[in-house]
């Protein structure tokens, strides 16, 4: 067998916290669809040893193919989301292996396990190429991390064993067994098996997990204290103390709720569907838990899809020409006879099987972003605009960003990574810009300390630039602080590693390497961006046009730059990623304005002003 069970997971069973009634068509099920394409349109012979080894994992850590069965409104959902991502995200990867290469491996691996549980709980190794990882592996946090759990951790920065079974085997849920009994009890209704024979395979039993509704639940992953002390992650402490928790509200109010990112209650729907027969309805959850993370990778493999998984492999997809409009009548009806196709794409079918696909992948691919938007809209809001200066002397104003969430800071999480700022754009009376600030430069970065263009004086620094970036600050050899991309200390080593401190941390509260500089908003709090205008660029008596954006990145472009060494999956280049994060930008507002420089000191309410709707409708 390639892989074998970590035995920890036989004795420390994992996340499982099931609401669903997950069932499989067959013992395999879908999951290893992608592993098993490759056979017919290949024509190599099927491995024996490698068809066992996916029937063994199957038979251990079931596939969120196998519970789509009975569960496609909640697959759908989980597909495109955030956890569905977590180990397909080429960045994650390299930024998985860069961190690994800079501690001479003393990192083990701590970040993988958040983002690839069943694969860490098989014994994978931290870095290998993702296209050939189990098929559950690649899910990443997908059904059984969370209704596999058995036992209530805590914050353990995701450390801990799944509950290993077939589909058979029980899952955790909060409300317990009641209702998959009354299924079990009507087998002409719902035609299930709850043994090893052919027909429709169920679990057996739903043990009742409470913790699963807990925001504590969430806590096991969403807070990251590295194992120097370094506090990496606080989202769960940044609720812990927010108004939203003294209220009693969870995470799961507002991340699975009807509305993303506001308490707004939840669906009324069936949890299951089995054989075509709705179970009753109750409460339903949202698990497309949407955020700032948006995908990069090939259509064809992300959303999971299972019916693209059957149709090609992973690499075979990559070989699919979604750009010339494969699969589209414009396309084929004009392809000319010599075209060579990969052997996979010859068939005229398949490339229309696989852009119907395509199609679907799409549409789901946008109701994400709908949803993203939403959250981000929520969390991030343009309030007043304060003039303070407006004459022939020079123009001095503020504009105010706001926290619309009482739940947490924002941007919460990984806040050292995530990247949210404002663009200024201001032109005179001919349409001559006469100020900006938080424009990219052409690599896609604002400019910052860490632009490679300012960095090298082809551009200049952004005096004015207003993030919500936090950065890492770290220590020097001979003291003093230096702001990095990566909260790895510069070392004089050869071969460095993480080392234990050399005292209690009990009196600093923090390891004292490195630490994050809190540039977020406190729940329901406001920072002011300040900008001023010289009066040698308002020669033009005006009026002038003031142009207000603020976007949402869900990492800086410079971090590709610090973890390209290690190589990115699917065949992407650095330039490819980092073109897909800028263009994955979510732009939250866009508003114009005209300020006259006649003395006045007007206070403007921006949320007052409509979105430009031109600029709005191309996000």
């Amino acid at each position: 067998m390639k892989y074998k069970c970590n035995p920890v997971a036989e004795f420390f069973p994992v996340i499982s916290g099931g609401i669903l009634l997950a069932v499989a068509i067959s013992a395999l099920g879908a999951s290893s669809a992608n592993d098993r394409a490759s056979a017919p349109s290949s024509g190599k012979p099927i491995d024996a040893d490698a068809e066992h080894t996916k029937l063994f994992i199957e038979n251990k850590y079931p596939s969120a193919a196998t519970c789509r069965t009975c569960h496609p409104g909640q697959y759908r959902e989980w597909s495109v989301s955030a956890h569905a991502y977590a180990q397909i995200s080429p960045v994650f990867n390299a930024f998985q292996a860069t961190v690994t290469k800079l501690t001479s491996g003393a990192n083990g691996d701590f970040c993988i396990r958040c983002h690839d549980q069943v694969g860490m709980n098989l014994g994978e190794p931290t870095f290998m190429n993702n296209m050939d990882r189990s098929a559950t592996s690649r899910e990443g946090i997908t059904c059984i991390v969370c209704h596999r759990l058995r036992n209530d951790y805590g914050k353990v920065s995701g450390r801990f064993a799944l509950v290993t079974g077939s589909i058979l085997a029980p899952v955790y849920g909060p409300t317990g067994d009641a209702e998959l009994k009354r299924v079990l009890s009507e087998p002409n209704t719902y035609r299930v098996v709850t043994n090893d024979v052919a027909g429709r395979k169920i679990h057996t039993d739903i043990v009742k997990f409470p913790a699963l509704r807990t925001p504590a639940f969430c806590g096991t992953c969403h807070d990251v204290t590295l194992l120097n002390g370094f506090r990496l992650e606080e989202a769960f402490s940044s609720f812990k103390n927010s108004p939203a928790a003294h209220r009693g509200e969870t995470c799961q109010d507002c991340h699975m709720g009807l509305i993303p990112g506001k308490k707004s209650g939840y669906a009324e729907a069936p949890a299951a569907i089995v054989g075509g027969v709705p179970t009753k309805p109750r409460r339903r959850t949202n698990h497309m838990f949407a955020g700032p993370d948006y995908s990069i990778v090939n259509r064809g493999f992300f959303p999971h899809n299972d019916k693209a998984a059957a149709l090609a492999t992973m690499r075979e997809w990559l070989t699919f020409d979604d750009k010339a409009g494969w699969g589209t009548d414009k396309f084929e009806n004009s392809v000319p006879k010599d075209y060579k196709f990969p052997r996979r794409w010859t068939s005229v079918d398949d490339r229309y099987d696989a852009r119907t696909i395509l199609n679907d992948q799409y549409a789901l691919l946008a109701d994400i972003k709908k949803q993203r938007v939403a959250v981000l809209r929520q969390g991030y809001q343009l309030g007043d605009l304060v003039v303070e200066q407006a004459n022939a002397k020079g123009l001095k104003f503020k504009i105010q960003a706001k926290s619309g969430t009482d739940g947490h800071n924002v941007p919460t999480g990984f806040d050292a990574e995530r990247i949210s700022y404002m663009q200024v754009f201001i032109t005179n009376s001919a349409g001559k810009l006469v100020f900006k600030s938080g424009d990219l430069d052409p690599n896609g970065d604002v400019r910052d300390l860490h632009s490679s263009y300012v960095l090298e004086n082809k551009l200049p620094l952004d005096s004015y630039l207003f993030k919500l970036q936090s950065p890492f600050l770290t220590s020097n050899i001979r003291g003093g602080e230096r702001e990095q991309v990566l909260a790895i200390n510069y070392s004089l080593d050869p071969l460095p590693f993480i080392r234990p401190p050399t005292f209690a941390m009990n009196f600093t509260g923090r390891p004292t390497g490195a630490r994050i500089q809190r540039r977020g908003i406190e729940a329901l709090a406001c920072r002011w961006a300040d900008y001023k205008v010289k009066a040698s660029e308002l020669s033009d008596p005006g009026p002038y046009k003031v142009r207000i954006r603020f976007l949402a990145g869900m990492v800086p472009v410079n971090l590709i730059t610090e973890i390209k060494v290690a190589g990115f999956d699917y065949n992407m280049s650095p330039r490819e990623v980092a073109d897909a994060i800028k263009h994955g930008q979510t732009l939250l507002y866009d508003k114009e304005l005209t300020l006259q420089l006649d003395g006045k000191k007007p206070t403007i309410n921006l949320s007052a002003i409509a979105d430009n709707p031109a600029s709005y409708a191309q996000n």
